[in-house]
C-alpha cells in the first residue's frame, strides 16, 4: 500500500487528466488498467486530497480475486487511520 501525499511531477503529469481512464468499482476502490503486458490493473483509493494506490493486479482472469484484495486493504487502511487518529487525542 502506498500512500502519496504530494505526488512529484512526473506522477502528476501522469495522472492528471486520467480520471476518465480510472473505472469506479464501488466501496471507494477505482481500477486503472495499464496496457501492457497481460493488462495490468492498479487498485487505488482516495482519501481527501491523497490518493492511496492499494494494489496492482494481474490479468483479467484473477480480476475478481485481487478487487477483493483491494478492499481488504482499503478496509486495513481506514481501520489504522481510525486508530491513529484515536491515539492523537
Amino acid at each position: 500500500m502506498i500512500l502519496i501525499r504530494r505526488p512529484g511531477p512526473r506522477l502528476r503529469r501522469r495522472l492528471s487528466g486520467w480520471n476518465w481512464a480510472i473505472c469506479r468499482i464501488g466501496g471507494g476502490l477505482g481500477e486503472y488498467r495499464i496496457n501492457w503486458g497481460p493488462g495490468y490493473r492498479l487498485y487505488l483509493a482516495q482519501d481527501g486530497n491523497e490518493l492511496i494506490i492499494l494494489f496492482v493486479g494481474g490479468t483479467k482472469k484473477r480480476q475478481q480475486a485481487d478487487v477483493n484484495e483491494a478492499a481488504a486493504l482499503l478496509t486495513e487502511y481506514k481501520g489504522r487511520k481510525a486508530t491513529a487518529k484515536k491515539t492523537r487525542k
